[in-house]
């Protein structure tokens, strides 16, 4: 890709707060239907900002409207494998009158910028931008060869986004090894061992737990509600969804898990029991805040109804009734997650995989952890950086089926009275304006590292 001749520089951290907000402003709700509201306008605002700035980049639809964006940048060694930078632009809806301000105005409010979008994750696409803003202004290379991505779609599986560019464009990620994009990186204060002290940690993200999106059918025989019935559906669907919602699923401490406990209780002197998952290490999980819910979700495999059908009216009884389960599982579990399911769901009852994703576990060692670990140190020295599993799922399931290892590194600094977990599909979204500008530095600086 092409750009234009070095000029005067404007500093990533001098830019990324605007750029955040214009992307704000653009409605890009996600509803989980074809239709990707705003991803478009939001694809050609990512497209105006990098050919202002003389580069080239591509866009291509899915679908008409299911926009993404591709710039490739050669690094300054060219032995070294590919890397891959990536953000979604797509975000879960928002009801206004739920909120203190509108949720895409993009206001700044009590040093925050408020709107859908703020921390999920229109900000690590602004760092993004910024950086690649950064590059070409100056002329700068990266250490590697980067693909930069800006995904539609995540937040409804990928499909119309990562999914499909992953099979349709490999090419755009070809000679690439590794992946950055969102849950990771942020800080959390905990107390320091002796002192008590606050003392910042960054999570760095090198494991997701797998998804399963599943349906449950149950069958049975249809009738008037005044006559008694032993082959009711909903009775049926009932007492499954009662058997999974009463399973005990095991503790376990996969890798990146255990690596988090072990750098929490070095540094608080907080001791748990590293050899005995199935004793919850309450204490230790408090010193996390609200970060603590992310741990929680990834000690274990997870089964959630979310969703009920059946039934037309109110003195019949239905042949059929539906449920929605949402299940996540650790690294290698989706068999025994999958036959639990079948099992407890029982002899009447069919289920349906809607959405599948697997598992990353990502090593917590190398260059590219080292970059990040530098690039954190160069704002924030002193810090400790320790990996985490997010229980949730990201655009790097998709890279994987390319055999690209994914982390998360969106980086901010934030203060320790911010709930920051609780903001993701949360009322009333922010991220402070100082953390912006912070991850628009480190990431600019780990884009020189890794």
């Amino acid at each position: 890709m092409t750009a234009e001749q070095p000029g005067p520089r404007i500093a990533p951290e001098d830019e990324v707060v605007e750029l955040c907000r214009d992307l704000i402003r653009i409605p890009t709700v996600n509803t989980g239907g074809d239709d990707g509201q705003g991803e478009r306008a939001a694809a050609e605002y990512v497209m105006a900002s990098l050919h202002e700035v003389g580069l080239d980049p591509v866009l291509v639809e899915s679908r008409p409207g299911r926009a993404s964006v591709m710039v490739r940048i050669e690094g300054a060694d060219p032995s070294l494998p590919g890397l891959v930078v990536h953000g979604h632009l797509d975000v879960v809806p928002a009801d206004a009158a739920d909120w203190h301000v509108d949720p895409f105005a993009g206001e700044e409010r009590d040093g925050c910028l408020w709107g859908r979008g703020a921390v999920d994750m229109k900000d690590m696409d602004a760092m993004i931008l910024a950086s690649i803003r950064d590059l070409a202004r100056t002329g700068a290379r990266p250490a590697r060869t980067t693909t930069f991505a800006f995904f539609a779609d995540e937040e409804a599986g990928g499909v119309h986004g990562s999914i499909w560019a992953a099979r349709t464009h490999p090419e755009w990620f070809e000679g690439a090894t590794e992946a950055v994009s969102e849950v990771g990186g942020f800080s959390v204060t905990i107390p320091a061992r002796g002192t008590g002290a606050p003392t910042r940690a960054y999570l760095v993200q090198t494991a997701e737990k797998g998804i399963a999106w599943l349906r449950l059918h149950a069958r049975g025989r249809a009738g008037h509600g005044s006559v008694p019935n032993d082959a009711n559906a909903v009775v049926r669907l009932a007492q499954a969804l009662a058997r999974i919602d009463a399973h005990v699923w095991p503790r376990e401490y996969i890798a990146s898990v255990r690596g988090l406990l072990d750098g929490l209780s070095e540094l608080t002197g907080i001791p748990y029991a590293a050899h005995d998952p199935s004793t919850l290490p309450a204490q230790l999980l408090h010193t996390l805040g609200g970060a603590q819910g992310f741990v929680l979700g990834t000690l274990r495999d997870t089964a959630q109804p979310t969703m009920l059908t059946s039934g037309y009216k109110h003195n019949v009884i239905p042949q059929t009734a539906s449920a929605a389960l949402d299940c996540r599982f650790l690294p290698g579990h989706e068999d025994t997650l999958m036959a639990t399911i079948r099992e407890l769901a029982g002899e009447h009852v069919e289920v349906e995989v809607v959405h599948f994703d697997v598992a990353l576990d990502a090593p917590f060692n190398g260059s590219i952890v080292e970059a990040m670990k530098q690039a954190l140190w160069s704002q924030d020295p002193g810090a400790a950086v320790l990996p985490y599993c997010l229980s949730g799922g990201t655009d790097n399931k998709a890279l994987a089926t390319l055999g690209i290892a994914g982390y998360g590194f969106a980086p901010l600094r934030l203060p320790a009275e911010l709930d920051f977990v609780s903001m993701f599909h949360g009322v009333d979204e922010r991220v402070p304006v100082d953390s912006l500008r912070f991850g628009a530095r480190v990431l600019r600086r780990f884009l020189d590292l890794a």
